[in-house]
């Protein structure tokens, strides 16, 4: 299962990445999986967990967005979703040749939220006026 060694480099990123920042806790990583990356979302989200564990990410919530796979073919310009299993011939002309893969396969971390340690400072902040 490969998903393991995805979750661990993810977390290892974003470990590396939170303690750059002097982050206390991560609370969620946000990734894009493309449909034809060859990643099942919930074997990720299983391993994910366990990778975090004893980390600044223990208790993080992953969000896995699918990226749809669409092409484009050179020939007509017609663009289209892949699907799965992918389907590589042009739907407008028929042209198998010319087709360029435009999204899919991507497999990366897009977002990471966390919480930096420090309490904000409320002292120099002036009240929030009452209402009558």
């Amino acid at each position: 299962m490969h998903e393991m060694s995805i979750a661990m480099a993810v977390v290892g990123q974003v470990e590396e990445a939170a303690g750059a920042a002097g982050a206390t806790a991560v609370t969620t990583v946000r990734v894009q999986v493309g449909e034809l990356a060859g990643v099942v979302p919930d074997a990720l989200a299983f391993c994910f967990e366990l990778a975090c564990a004893g980390t600044v990410l223990e208790g993080a919530e992953l969000i896995a967005d699918t990226v749809v796979a669409r092409a484009r073919c050179g020939s007509c310009t017609t663009e289209w979703p892949v699907g799965m299993p992918p389907e590589l011939c042009c739907p407008g002309c028929g042209s198998a040749a010319d087709v360029d893969l435009l999204s899919g396969r991507e497999l990366q971390i897009a977002a990471v939220h966390w919480e930096d340690g420090t309490a904000p400072d409320t002292s120099t902040r002036e009240p929030i006026p009452e209402e009558a």
